[in-house]
């Protein structure tokens, strides 16, 4: 009996032991020290990958969200017909081919046969068909109906196949066939605006929903009869971390995997043998901008005059230098710099605050005895709205602030939780002026946020900015595939944003995402790394 008690006391003392040294993060060498780790050399499966977002998906359904948090996460959930691989060509995905003939005017698409929805129910052209009547229904309140609505004819010529004509050629044509496809059998005869399947999706993507707590944390998991083989992740699990600094501590703490720096935790936290030995970092200009959009109904910025006067009055350089620490670089439109398609005659309004001065004065705006300028008794007193817990876009504001106060500029600043602003306020119309910024797409084709027609219900020309010269341009610059003449329109249309400022443009930024180093298959591309998310993995010692 003492003899066992003995074994039973030993015992019982190990587990302890081991207990405690797991609670106090004491892990054999290999699992604590990537770099000294054998890394296996095939991929294997298992484990998950923490992300954060600052925002929470507003639904989850792609051709009604406006806003990125939403998109990223549906990115995962559905499948197109065609993708952009790293280096930015179109190749299929579930299709199995598809040719472009007649000059552009016409496409045909094999799908595959071996593409199934998450609930076991084949995807077949009928779906692609009804997600196309379904962008271009009126009663669709989506921002994204342009391109479908240039469709003369859609004709399925098969279960697994179908062809689209169009009027004349159209550059981004095969760019609306990236659309994420929606199931038919689950959709159909429901109200798009107040189904349960924006929070409940089924999509025929490598991951699916498993878990989604309100403003707490999504949980996606890998779909085990994904067409081109099931993601090595068991799971993908978005924490909503409605603040930068926060995120950042919580990669610290070991309970975030991914995330994207700030530029001072990319330059000065991020130092020293522990964080190189437990994250690697990346560093590319980033395929999207930074600007200030104004309210174009309201009364001060009617006037583009107005408009001109705050862009000379902004230093920029000084932006970059204070909210980015010098890792960005100053635009002049809606384009990324050093691209074909970004018009390098044209220069970003130079600081200069007597020139800012003189234009006020020339729209009617003058400094009072209080300092500040004035109009009929009106103070120059306006708001910026920012999305919580983006320290970046606030530092630019109070940057700002200071910069604009000096010349009789009365900017403040309110700060809104995502969904809110985006649904409530920007998508709504109701602000004086916004801190936003626009991913840069592949094609230079812009038409869905700067045409006249995007102005209306859920549409991206949400500041109300019309021009017929630059609708013009627009039209002619998606009808024809000849980049040079391509080239010829958009310069002309970045004059135009660049003389009437409807958009403050300030900076492209660069993009700075951290990953654990326990986390295999990374592959930097033109694309960056996350292009490659659903083949990431983890070996086992680590999961």
């Amino acid at each position: 009996m003492k003899k066992f008690l003995k074994i039973f006391f030993n015992f019982f003392l190990l587990l302890l032991i081991i207990s405690c040294n797991s609670e106090n993060g004491t892990v054999p060498d290999k699992q604590k020290n990537p770099v000294n780790a054998e890394i296996p050399k095939e991929p294997q499966q298992g484990g998950k990958l923490i992300l954060a977002s600052i925002g929470e998906p507003s639904n989850l359904i792609p051709i009604l969200a406006a806003d990125s948090a939403s998109h990223e996460v549906a990115g995962f959930l559905y499948t197109s017909l065609i993708k952009y691989d790293k280096e930015y060509n179109i190749v299929p995905l579930c299709a199995e081919s598809f040719e472009v003939l007649d000059g552009g005017k016409l496409f045909r698409f094999k799908l595959r046969e071996d593409v199934y929805w998450q609930d076991g129910v084949q995807l077949t052209a009928d779906d692609v068909y009804f997600t196309y009547k379904l962008t271009i229904d009126p009663k669709t309140p989506t921002p994204y109906a342009a391109d479908c609505l240039l469709v003369k004819e859609f004709k399925q010529t098969g279960k697994f196949s179908f062809e689209v004509r169009y009027e004349k050629p159209y550059a981004r044509a095969i760019v609306t066939w990236m659309m994420s496809i929606l199931p038919k059998h689950i959709l159909e005869n429901q109200d798009i605006t107040k189904t349960s399947f924006a929070r409940n999706p089924v999509g025929a993507g490598p991951f699916k929903l498993k878990e989604w707590k309100g403003g707490s944390q999504l949980i996606l998991e890998a779909n085990e009869t994904y067409f081109e083989g099931r993601p090595y992740l068991d799971q993908l699990v978005y924490r909503i971390i409605p603040d930068v600094t926060t995120i950042f501590l919580e990669a610290k703490a070991g309970k975030v995997d991914y995330l994207g720096l700030t530029t001072q935790q990319y330059l000065l936290q991020t130092k020293g043998a522990e964080w190189e030995e437990k994250w690697r970092k990346y560093k590319y200009i980033a395929n999207g901008y930074t600007y200030i959009g104004f309210n174009l109904n309201h009364p001060f910025f009617k006037d583009k005059t107005v408009r001109q006067a705050l862009s000379y009055a902004t230093d920029r350089d000084l932006v970059i230098k204070g909210a980015l620490l010098g890792l960005g670089e100053k635009t002049v439109g809606p384009y990324k710099p050093h691209t074909w398609v970004y018009n390098d005659k044209l220069t970003p309004y130079p600081c200069d605050p007597e020139k800012a001065l003189e234009l006020f004065a020339k729209a009617g705006w003058t400094k009072g005895k209080d300092g500040y300028l004035h109009k009929d008794g009106v103070r120059f007193s306006f708001t910026v709205l920012l999305n919580q817990g983006n320290k970046e876009r606030e530092t630019v504001l109070l940057i700002l602030q200071e910069q604009w106060k000096k010349l009789g500029i009365d900017m403040k600043i309110r700060t809104v939780e995502w969904a809110t602003f985006i649904n409530e306020f920007v998508l709504k119309g109701r602000y004086d002026a916004v801190i936003l910024a626009w991913n840069i797409l592949e094609d230079p084709d812009i038409y869905d946020v700067w045409h006249s027609s995007a102005i209306r219900q859920n549409g991206l020309n949400f500041v109300g900015f019309r021009n017929a010269e630059l609708d013009g341009l627009l039209e002619k610059g998606r009808s024809t595939a000849d980049r040079t003449e391509r080239k010829a329109y958009y310069d002309r249309m970045q004059e135009i944003l660049h003389e009437e400022q409807p958009y403050l443009f300030l900076y492209v930024p660069y993009a700075l995402p951290m990953v654990q180093k326990r986390f295999q298959g990374i592959e930097p591309a033109v694309s960056g790394i996350t292009h490659n998310m659903e083949k990431w993995w983890l070996p086992k010692m680590w999961q």
